[in-house]
């Protein structure tokens, strides 16, 4: 395993100086999972939600999130994204809501942070606005799935 490229030569904390990279298209995926109970899946899929289409809200939610990950996390790049994906698919298992996001620029920088913040403001919204009908809701299996570009080329994540 390399270094943290967050310390200095002292241990100190730094915000990686990434002036003499290279600029190349880069992008990553990232994934969560909210798991509720069936009939508060039920209420969101049939349109029955007292919020309203909180799928929508939380997709946006996640969006705006992946433009906001350097307020949100120490020593991030504010990066200029060109494009946020954040698909919410209600799972098979009819208890839970897979999401997925892509995010993707040129830039010197990866978008990693990027893509897992948009999966877990996705999900927190989606607790937030359905917490009245269902406070046992679990929030898991936030992970990166794949990143593109850069040094370190492409990686995929193993299955679980």
């Amino acid at each position: 395993m390399s270094k943290l490229t967050h310390l200095d030569e002292k241990g100190e904390a730094r915000m990686v100086d990434v002036t003499e990279k290279s600029v190349t298209e880069r992008e990553a995926r990232a994934e969560a999972r909210i798991f509720m109970n069936g009939e508060t899946l039920r209420m969101i899929t049939e349109g029955e939600h007292p919020k309203g289409d909180v799928l929508a809200v939380a997709r946006i939610a996640g969006i705006m999130a992946a433009k906001k990950t350097h307020d949100l996390i120490p020593l991030c790049h504010s990066l200029n994204l060109t494009s946020v994906k954040v698909e919410l698919t209600p799972g098979d298992d009819g208890a839970s809501v897979h999401i997925s996001t892509r995010c993707k620029l040129s830039g010197q920088t990866g978008v990693e942070m990027e893509a897992l913040t948009a999966a877990s403001v996705a999900a927190l919204t989606l607790y937030d606005m359905c917490k009245a009908v269902d406070k046992g809701m679990e929030i898991g299996g936030v992970r990166l799935l794949e990143k593109k570009g850069g040094r370190s080329g492409h990686w995929t994540a193993s299955e679980h």
